[in-house]
């Protein structure tokens, strides 16, 4: 049976396969009717607009509440909208977090909020239930101070991420030359995140959660009446004051091409974007043809022309996308992807030609027709959610647009021309006129100043903010060390220096560690033997995670996942150069390769930057140019391909046995983020390795 079923498929698709010319491409099947039943809309007594789509299908109700009010620039309390966002979930006057945690999960319910919105999804017996806890949440939060800690120290560890991770830089450094002073380019930084109380939150809350001007979105089992019923009961005693209205800029329209560039040492591929302003609202007459010009660029999937040229004609990358954003208050447009090195500057010029070029010429008619056809399907698809609909009703509404804008959605589509995709790109698109962001290795610099209308290069630093030029150092680099070690024995001279390390024979230091991403507390001890001994280990629930030890002689390194590793010989050499109790002062005896960079003010404070070089790992360390405390350790290492950043801050110096000893830290390894406190720290005490042998 099996045989006689494989020949009857072999013949079937060679009979297919004769049939069918596979060159020519389908053509796109006609636009269906589009028949939207209109959604429902009513306003309350005390000025919420409710918007109503019926479905029976499923026993189930969403509210969905948005306010009205425009965005405020932040300044120098940026990310409070996203901090307040973060903790109106966190408990109301009537219930602890813990107890609406257990309410919601009781009836099944999803019950969220960010910074502009609250939504419930539940059952159709539970609303009742469902809607008392989202009212509490709306009328009552009350932002408690332990939960504003602990959100807080969240942010902190993302910020440390986000020093890292170079999408993200380049997400900010977008928004910052996009949208100078406008709410967009408020990119939170340590200094804004401290500058945040929870008065602030409080008050952030109470301002643009108010009735006026809001929007509450029900889509599920319920009808009219009960709607009307159920808004009634849980929504009419909220109030608040008058909508904020913000008319913010549309952007910053430059003149000739300006390049920024974002340092992200060691790395080996650079994240580029193209990107500018578009001048463009929700509902704009020409934001269905600008789509479709964008998803034929780029933004529609590998047939475009980005990704035919980026990647598969020139291999430069995996991946190369535009991205058309059209949001309440802006729009933009970005092009680009993750590069090469050595094709950084080659990538660049092939998308800049790529705007140039679909300025010039229509596009071909199988471009066209596919793109639509796509955006014909999506559509129809979308159109299955009963929230679609009413999220159409909702863009109708606040964007003022005609009653009949999605209903003549498919129609409009169709008529779409190559013309009208021409003109779309020769009045939005540019390429003389663009915003080239770069993230990447330094030494690709001097390749990307042939892009800059100016020949210069704009440095900012991971959240988008201007970095000046390093300063030249007005000291040596062994002078910069010298005074280090001076500084953290708390001696004035080489003789008194040696004598008091000669002293220090060993030292257990205790942390206590903590993650956002790791439910469980950890602690780390290190240990350090005169000469040259060095052992840690990292633990929590009574595990060790992983340690490592190295005497000079041997080593290994273990963890959980892989075991126990020998130290290669390599890796032996490299830990040599970096032991002891301050490894800087071996550099003048075994050879390390290092060198004073120069001066860099970060958040007001001038370092001295100090970097070390070995085959396949670079070293940078910021020395406080006021006091000389060594305060960040950045570390790139390489391999196969792949680099590894890991920055660790430290802070709080403590005087132990003479020494100065940081006993605060925040280490970030990749995407991984951890602070740590140091809870035990003795110096020629009685140690014990034998965890280790």
């Amino acid at each position: 049976m099996k045989k006689i079923f494989l020949s009857s498929f072999i013949i079937f698709s060679a009979i297919a396969n004769a049939q069918l010319d596979r060159s020519i491409m389908p053509t796109a099947a006609p636009p269906k009717a589009n028949d939207l039943k209109e959604s429902e809309v009513f306003t309350t007594a005390n000025g919420i607009t409710v918007i109503l789509s019926e479905n029976h299908k499923i026993p189930k109700v969403s509210f969905d509440l948005s306010m009205g009010s425009d965005p405020r620039i932040e300044g120098n309390k940026a990310g409070l909208s996203g901090m307040a966002g973060s903790l109106i979930m966190s408990g109301t006057t009537n219930r602890s977090k813990d107890q609406l945690d257990k309410e919601i999960d009781y009836i099944g319910a999803n019950l969220s909020a960010d910074e502009n919105s609250i939504f419930l999804s539940c059952l159709t017996k539970h609303l009742d239930k469902g809607l008392t806890l989202m009212s509490d949440v709306l009328m009552n939060a009350n932002f408690p101070q332990s939960e504003f800690d602990r959100i807080k120290k969240q942010n902190e560890s993302e910020l440390m991420s986000a020093k890292s991770d170079a999408s993200t830089m380049a997400r900010n450094a977008v928004v910052k030359v996009n949208f100078p002073n406008h709410p967009y380019s408020d990119v939170m930084t340590e200094a804004t995140l401290n500058n945040i109380s929870r008065e602030d939150v409080v008050d952030y809350f109470k301002r643009n959660f108010t009735p006026k001007g809001s929007y509450l979105v029900v889509v599920g089992d319920i009808n009219r009446q009960q709607t009307e019923e159920l808004v009634n009961k849980y929504f009419n005693s909220w109030n608040g004051g008058e909508v904020y209205v913000n008319p913010t800029n549309n952007g910053l329209y430059g003149k000739g091409n300006r390049v920024v560039f974002v340092k992200k040492p060691g790395a080996v591929q650079s994240v580029v974007y193209v990107t500018f302003p578009v001048k463009m609202k929700q509902g704009d007459k020409n934001q269905l043809p600008l789509t479709v010009l964008n998803n034929i660029f780029g933004g529609g999937g590998f047939g475009t022309r980005l990704m035919q040229n980026l990647r598969e004609d020139k291999a430069y990358t995996y991946g190369c996308y535009s991205s058309l954003n059209i949001e309440d208050n802006g729009a933009w447009l970005s092009a680009g992807g993750n590069f090469r090195n050595a094709v950084t500057d080659s990538a660049i010029a092939q998308i800049l030609g790529e705007f140039e070029k679909i300025t010039n010429e229509n596009v071909k008619d199988d471009e066209l027709n596919l793109t639509k056809s796509t955006m014909n399907g999506k559509f129809a698809i979308s159109l299955e959610n009963p929230q679609t609909i009413a999220r159409f009703a909702l863009n109708v509404i606040k964007n003022k647009l005609p009653k009949d804008y999605y209903r003549t959605y498919l129609s409009r589509l169709s008529e779409v021309s190559k013309e009208n995709v021409l003109e779309m790109a020769q009045q939005y698109f540019t390429s003389k006129n663009c915003n080239i962001v770069v993230v990447g290795n330094e030494e690709i610099i001097e390749n990307l100043k042939k892009f800059d209308s100016d020949g210069k290069i704009e440095l900012l630093d991971a959240f988008g903010n201007e970095v000046k030029d390093l300063k030249k150092a007005d000291i040596s680099k062994e002078l910069v060390i010298e005074n280090y070690l001076f500084a953290v024995t708390q001696t004035k001279n080489k003789k008194e220096l040696t004598l008091k390390i000669k002293n220090i024979v060993n030292y257990e230091r205790v942390t206590d560690m903590t993650s956002a991403k790791i439910p469980i507390p950890l602690k780390m001890t290190d240990y350090w033997i005169a000469p040259a001994t060095e052992a840690q280990k990292m633990e929590g629930q009574g595990m060790v995670f992983q340690k490592s030890y190295y005497d000079g002689k041997t080593g290994f390194t273990f963890n959980m996942q892989a075991g126990k590793k020998e130290m290669t010989a390599d890796e032996m050499n490299s830990k040599k150069n970096s032991s002891g109790l301050f490894p800087e002062m071996n550099y003048a005896t075994n050879g390390t390769n290092y060198d004073l960079i120069g001066i860099e003010n970060q958040n007001g404070v001038d370092y001295y930057v100090v970097k070390t070089m070995e085959d396949s790992s670079e070293t940078y360390d910021y020395y406080n140019k006021t006091t000389y405390l060594k305060e960040k350790t950045i570390s790139i290492r390489k391999q196969g391909g792949e680099t590894m950043e890991t920055t660790n801050i430290l802070g709080d110096y403590k005087d132990v046995s003479g020494i100065l000893f940081p006993h605060s830290m925040s280490l970030t390894i990749g995407e991984m983020s951890l602070s740590g406190k140091v809870s035990k720290m003795i110096v020629n005490g009685k140690i014990d390795l034998k965890d280790f042998k």
